[in-house]
């Protein structure tokens, strides 16, 4: 594969289908912080249905998440060489920001698709960091 050593997570004893199941987890949550950016991207972006702009609070939230979001995903997909902590700390952020701005998305009509790709997003970092943290 190119890659200099192993991935966080993945030991000299992993077997080739571990590695395989670690690599897919991988990409499943890199693809689920990426259409959660793109997704507060255009909410952030949207003017409300009764023609106001979006409250400027759920609009910096959004942003926020997108930018989390985005550099998860580009931990994940480029940076192989990140250690298992701080990967764990970034999947911890992206967490934390995506509940949050689904929370916050909660309160306004029609963003319930844009809440539900935030906790699409948590959730899968969630599942992704106990593949991180279970037996090698």
């Amino acid at each position: 594969m190119g890659l200099r050593g192993n991935p966080p997570g993945v030991t000299s004893t992993t077997s080739q289908q571990e590695l395989f199941r670690f690599l897919e987890d991988r990409f499943v949550c890199a693809q689920a912080c990426a259409e959660c950016a793109h997704a507060c991207a255009l909410r952030a972006g949207l003017v409300a249905p009764d023609g106001t702009e979006p409250h400027e609070r759920v609009r910096r939230q959004g942003i926020l998440c997108a930018d989390v979001c985005d550099a998860t995903c580009r931990a994940l997909s480029e940076d192989h060489r990140m250690d298992e902590a701080a990967l764990h700390a970034q999947l911890e952020w992206c967490r934390t920001v995506c509940l949050e701005t689904a929370h916050a998305l909660d309160r306004h009509p029609g963003a319930h698709e844009t809440a539900a790709a935030c906790r699409d997003c948590a959730k899968i970092c969630t599942e992704f960091m106990t593949t991180l943290a279970g037996p090698r």
